[in-house]
């Protein structure tokens, strides 16, 4: 098991790097701790059709991109809720949004 991390900061500049390199868009909607902190991720395309990711801790200690919320025509705003609830629980917490039509591909 590796237990190294890359720093928050870095990630984040990756992914939004890869996005755009690729025709997408990316933007930072909260920053976060700058080495350690916490990731979550929306990915839309064209702002619809969102779905928030976040890295979960696995039994074997790796961390998995894990579904956590997806857009509902029912309540459109779920998603923004749920990542500002976070966002004042944990101050570290970074949150980013891609927007891409495959954009899901970006968080392998």
């Amino acid at each position: 098991m590796d237990t190294a991390r890359i720093p928050a900061h870095l990630e984040v500049a990756g992914l939004l790097r890869a996005v755009e390199a690729q025709g997408g868009f990316g933007t930072v909607l909260a920053k976060g701790e700058h080495e350690a902190g916490t990731l979550l991720v929306i990915c839309c395309d064209r702002g619809t059709n969102g779905c928030l990711f976040e890295r979960m801790p696995q039994l074997d200690g790796t961390r998995k991109w894990t579904l956590s919320k997806q857009e509902s025509h029912e309540n459109p705003l779920e998603i923004t809720e749920y990542w500002q609830r976070r966002k004042r629980q944990d101050h570290d917490l970074w949150v980013i949004e891609l927007d891409h039509p495959e954009a899901t591909r970006f968080l392998t």
